[in-house]
């Protein structure tokens, strides 16, 4: 039976991103007075309501994801038109952010259904804050493209914000992101790894962008959900590109060795980059 104090319209429920008690009391209230229950995973979402002692108790539990929104969308859209209660849930975090839902959102807007949103856990927000960066403007990116030459593509695009910028990752890419980043936003750029934010082995890498390539060029792929949180644009920011510069031109009158003093010194840049790039070159 539905709840008496929960009004007709659709609901986008916030879940835990971790540990299953960070949910909020509304958002118990919420999946207890719904008729309707719509979820990117229907076998994670029914988990988290046995946690909580809340039973689906015959109602609809509709899956919703990026595979089927088209099909199940209309279903869900006639229960809102009859003046039903439907809650959606993701599979972690806040519906919308880098979650299926904006369509069925803007149809439900466009057929003047009343929209509620019941925050909650949100990576995003999170690792924002135990990142140490600052929080007065930010960016939320997402995951970069998978081929390397669009990835570059939206760094470039991003270099100049002075926003802190926020990206999720996975496991297997992130060094090589951590690289590019390096080489297109500026090395110097403090950053922070958050991996398994709220959950049992949550772990925090603050450091610069060169820095962080290095911590994880020694060891085996990091495991879990990670969310990176990158400086936005300071003065004395140093990319790959003003090193080559650099490089290019004192290598005319200079010997390697003593370019790499000059460059390392006239951009403050780690010596161990500048010598690799003066090597490559020098031998080009």
């Amino acid at each position: 039976m539905a709840h008496k104090a929960l009004d007709p319209g659709l609901y986008f429920v916030a879940t835990p991103i971790g540990t299953a008690s960070d949910i909020t009391l509304r958002a118990l209230d919420v999946l207890r007075g719904a008729d309707v229950l719509a979820a990117e995973d229907t076998r994670r979402a029914r988990q988290l309501m046995d946690i909580h002692g809340i039973p689906v108790a015959g109602r609809p539990m509709v899956a919703y994801h990026d595979h089927n929104g088209a099909k199940a969308r209309p279903r869900l859209l006639q229960a809102l038109a009859e003046g039903q209660r439907v809650a959606y849930v993701s599979d972690a975090g806040t519906p919308l952010i880098a979650d299926p839902g904006y369509k069925l959102l803007t149809e439900a807007v466009e057929a003047e259904v009343a929209v509620h949103a019941i925050p909650g856990p949100s990576a995003v927000m999170s690792a924002l804050s135990v990142a140490g960066l600052p929080t007065d403007r930010f960016l939320f990116e997402g995951f970069l493209p998978p081929k390397s030459q669009a990835a570059r593509k939206t760094l470039e695009g991003l270099r100049g914000l002075e926003a802190t910028l926020v990206f999720f990752e996975s496991p297997k890419r992130l060094l090589k992101t951590l690289s590019l980043m390096a080489d297109v936003l500026g090395g110097a750029r403090r950053a922070a790894v958050c991996r398994e934010l709220t959950k049992k082995f949550e772990t925090v890498y603050r450091d610069s962008l060169y820095g962080l390539v290095s911590q994880f060029s020694d060891g085996p792929d990091p495991k879990g959900e990670i969310v990176v949180v990158v400086e936005g644009k300071v003065a004395g920011d140093v990319t790959v590109e003003d090193i080559d510069d650099a490089l290019a031109k004192v290598l005319q009158n200079h010997s390697v060795r003593d370019s790499v003093t000059l460059v390392c010194d006239m951009l403050d840049a780690p010596r161990k980059l500048v010598y690799e790039r003066a090597i490559a070159a020098s031998s080009s």
